[in-house]
């Protein structure tokens, strides 16, 4: 059996982080949405769960940690070209995203990435295959 992934995010207002995130491209599971969470579809196996905040703290006794100011993870997508890299930059900056940082060519890799509404931060890499 293939694993399944499922990244939980904590978020401040599912509304606007649904319209964030199908403002990129993403399509959501309305099986698993409801007011307190939404499964966003990354790919067939990749799943993003955004909760929002006090439905995320019943699942850890732990503080959240507020993304905006501390790093709680990185998540890093492959993409299929740099062309894709950038334009999956633009659409979240547009989205109303930011970028922390500028891309990175290593030649061999290509990188960019956004901070999402909440502050998650997303990193988008292309691999020329000649390097995997």
């Amino acid at each position: 059996m293939a694993r399944q992934i499922f990244v939980n995010l904590p978020v401040r207002d599912l509304g606007r982080a649904v319209d964030f995130f199908t403002h990129l491209g993403f399509g959501f599971d309305p099986q698993y949405t409801d007011e307190n969470a939404t499964c966003m579809v990354v790919a067939d196996d990749i799943f993003v769960m955004l909760l929002v905040e006090p439905f995320f703290q019943t699942f850890t006794p732990k503080a959240l940690c507020d993304a905006r100011r501390a790093t709680e993870v990185l998540v890093c997508l492959s993409c299929a070209s740099r062309a894709e890299v950038d334009a999956l930059v633009a659409k979240a900056l547009a989205a109303g995203g930011r970028a922390p940082q500028s891309a990175k060519d290593l030649g061999f890799m290509y990188g960019h990435g956004f901070e999402d509404l909440d502050g998650h931060l997303w990193e988008l890499v292309y691999m020329a295959p000649e390097a995997a």
